[in-house]
Formats: structure tokens, sequence, C-alpha cells
């Protein structure tokens, strides 16, 4: 981080990491040391692009709160932002063209941003474990390439949200019949209002973030249910197919990043535990190096 290099107007930078549950940031000054973090609601771009900096503001604000300083105005911000749903080029049009006013920003996927801060720059491949789910790999020679990340319901394997999907799949076993009432259908039953109607209304308002939702349930009772164990053993094998097509040579680092990456590992199959790593950064780390390589070039 090379303060001669940093226009002046960038008086700080921010890596954004925005998904579909919550959003986290991180807050640089100019000499490159870390100001603050801080976090607010979503900030994926499937709740568009208003809900989006929202979001990212309040992060934003409660940052620079919680390093006792002033709110410095937005004209001397650079932000770099790993956002879910940047694949969509409309909503990422949108979010652009709705910028309250920072001085440089620079977009990305949050799979892209995840890459940047897990191996710091560096070749290697990811595999993202939050409400959605992706795997991206960065050759030596910088090309990248994506694995999954086509959306929720078709796509999103061993998310939250895929989770949450199998969970309320497997209470609605339960309820018709078809399933035992196990402990961890009466939890998710309980969670959705307690009664059959209350689940068609919870249904009736559900999208990704609720699903996601259910995943601390899967994980509370994998020890206790078959089913709810079933669903995190196979989102192992998903991860490893993921795994595998990132990578089929079996040579570069996978890091497993993301909310539900360290409750998931002790579930992935074997073979794959003995290539996964621990991300040496996160995803707002990864905003942070791309807004300095974007925004320093121009």
């Amino acid at each position: 981080m090379v303060k001669d290099s940093i226009p002046v107007y960038y008086q700080y930078f921010i890596g954004v990491d925005g998904g579909g549950t919550g959003t986290r940031v991180l807050v640089v000054n100019a000499e490159g040391q870390e100001i603050a973090r801080g976090n607010a609601g979503p900030s994926g771009l499937m709740h568009g692009a208003e809900a989006a900096w929202k979001a990212i503001l309040s992060a934003i604000t409660q940052a620079f709160q919680q390093a006792n300083l002033a709110l410095p105005p937005l004209s001397v911000m650079a932000v770099g932002c790993g956002l879910a749903g940047v694949n969509n080029r409309q909503w990422a049009s949108e979010f652009i063209a709705a910028n309250p006013g920072v001085a440089g920003l620079a977009v990305e996927t949050d799979a892209g941003t995840t890459l940047l801060g897990a191996h710091q720059g560096q070749p290697g491949a990811i595999i993202a474990l939050g409400t959605g789910s992706v795997g991206e790999v960065m050759q030596a020679d910088g090309s990248r390439r994506e694995v999954g990340g086509w959306g929720f319901p078709s796509s999103d394997e061993a998310s939250g949200a895929w989770m949450g999907l199998r969970a309320i799949n497997h209470l609605q076993h339960a309820l018709d019949g078809r399933a035992s009432m196990d402990e961890f259908a009466q939890a998710l039953l309980n969670f959705c209002g307690g009664t059959r109607d209350a689940v068609f209304a919870w249904l009736a308002q559900a999208n990704q973030t609720k699903f996601a939702q259910l995943a601390p349930l899967v994980l509370e009772f994998a020890e206790k249910s078959g089913r709810a164990k079933n669903i995190l053993l196979e989102a192992g094998i998903e991860v490893e197919k993921m795994a595998n097509a990132l990578d089929p040579s079996g040579t570069i680092p996978v890091a497993l990043c993301g909310g539900l990456a360290e409750a998931i590992w002790s579930y992935l199959p074997e073979r794959l535990l003995q290539r996964v790593t621990k991300p040496k950064g996160d995803s707002a780390l990864g905003a942070l190096i791309l807004a300095k390589s974007q925004l320093l070039k121009s």
C-alpha cells in the first residue's frame, strides 16, 4: 500500500463484501492502516441497487463510528465491492448508476473478491459457501474461471439456501406422513410458525435469504437427525465436485471460504480434506485489493 501512488481525493479505501444475508466492510486510510470494520444487512444485488447502497453506507457509517471518527464525505472514498448478483449485468449496471457519490468505485462478484482475499492476489481457487455458493480459480497467467454461481434455486449447491430448501422439504414430508416428525422436523416447524398453515405462509414469502436462515438448524441437528446429517454429507459431495471442476489436476490450493466453511469442514469427503485450505484473508480484504489494483491505475 504505497501512499505516494494514492490520488489526494482517495483518503480512504473501503473493501465491501456484500452477500444475500449481510454486508461487511473494511476501511483503511491512505497509509494502508486499518481503521475499522463495519456490518449491515444484505447488499446482494438480488435485493436491488437502492437496498444494496443503503446497506453499504450503513456498514461504512458504523465502521467510522467504531473508530470514533466523523463520517467523511463520500468524495474522498475509493470503494471496492464484491457483491452477490454482479453476474447479472443489468443489476450491476443499476448498482453502478446508483453510485451515491463515492470518488472511485470498482465492482466485482463476491466470488472474485473472495478469491483475491483468500490467496492475497496470488493464483489459487476458492469455494465460497454462504447464503449462496460459487467456486472460482485464478491461474498463474491471471486467467479466471467460475464454477456454479448460477443462482438459487437452480444452483448454489452446498449453500445455506440449498440446505434450507432441503430442510423444508423434509418438514413437508414429515407433515404429510412421508417421513417421521423427528426433532429436526419439529424444530423446522416451530421456526416456520408452528402449524401447517404457517408453513404455507412462510413459503409464500420465502426467498434465498429466508431459506438460508434454516441452515443453522441443519447444523444443530446433524448429530440427532439422519436427514440433517445427510444434507451436510450431500453438501460435502457437491463441494468436492466443484473442487474437481476448478482444478482437475488437484495441484492448485483450494481455499474453503464463507460463513458455512468451518461448519461443513467435518462433512467433506476424506480425499477432499487433503486438498482444501483455509483462506489467508476474507472477501472484504479482496475487495480492498480490487479497489487499489483498479482505481490506482486511473
